[in-house]
């Protein structure tokens, strides 16, 4: 496989990053970023783009991937609905549509978050870009929804409510995954997942966290 990784400096992207390199179904990585990560490590080609709004400059070499992770996103703390709308939405649709006028055979897998069919504004803004992900003309379309992620292999998030939460839960983790292990899952099972979705699909385009963590065994 060939995939695009788009958020490979965040913590969900990095893990898909490190367990797609050592993937050998895996044949070469499409990073997307606007700063570089630093490192080049084999089976990578980093790309630095400013316009997040725009990738059509890159469809020609969307076209020669099979699979795309979408890891990229944002906290909605602080932030209006618009402004949010525009970073999560807007964004990520700008992405899926280039990546799908590229190469319509691709498979898009796009980490979203538990609740996210709730009544909050941020799950209202998730489920509409989830929805509107579901309607592209993609091969196939997977929405991951993972509850709570443990950060493993030294990767850590750039969000500090969410290093604040890991630096609470994360010593309870045994203890969170024994007494509620639909609800917890890890960085690593995250990315695994991704790759098997990628492989070999799923029955529903909804990925709960229960479904993230039983994929992770299967990859």
């Amino acid at each position: 496989m060939r995939i695009a990784l788009f958020g490979a400096t965040g913590m969900v992207g990095a893990s898909a990053l490190i367990e797609s390199l050592a993937a050998p179904q895996v044949e070469a990585v499409l990073v997307v970023g606007r700063r570089s990560m630093g490192l080049r490590p084999p089976k990578v080609t980093e790309v630095l783009h400013a316009d997040f709004f725009d990738f059509a400059p890159l469809e020609p070499r969307f076209a020669e991937c099979d699979a795309c992770f979408f890891c990229l996103g944002v906290s909605a703390a602080g932030k209006s609905e618009g402004e949010y709308t525009r970073l999560t939405h807007d964004l990520t649709l700008a992405a899926a549509r280039s990546l799908a006028a590229a190469n319509p055979r691709m498979t898009f897998c796009y980490v979203s978050a538990a609740g996210a069919d709730g009544g909050a504004m941020w799950a209202r803004v998730r489920r509409r870009t989830e929805n509107a992900l579901l309607d592209l003309p993609f091969k196939s379309a997977y929405m991951l929804r993972p509850a709570y992620i443990q950060p493993l292999r030294g990767v850590r998030s750039r969000t500090p409510q969410y290093r604040a939460a890991y630096a609470l839960l994360g010593p309870l983790y045994p203890i969170l995954k024994r007494l509620a292990p639909r609800y917890v899952t890890t960085s690593v099972e995250v990315a695994r997942a991704l790759l098997r979705l990628a492989a070999q699909g799923y029955p529903r385009p909804i990925v709960h966290n229960e479904d993230i963590n039983r994929l992770a065994l299967e990859a």
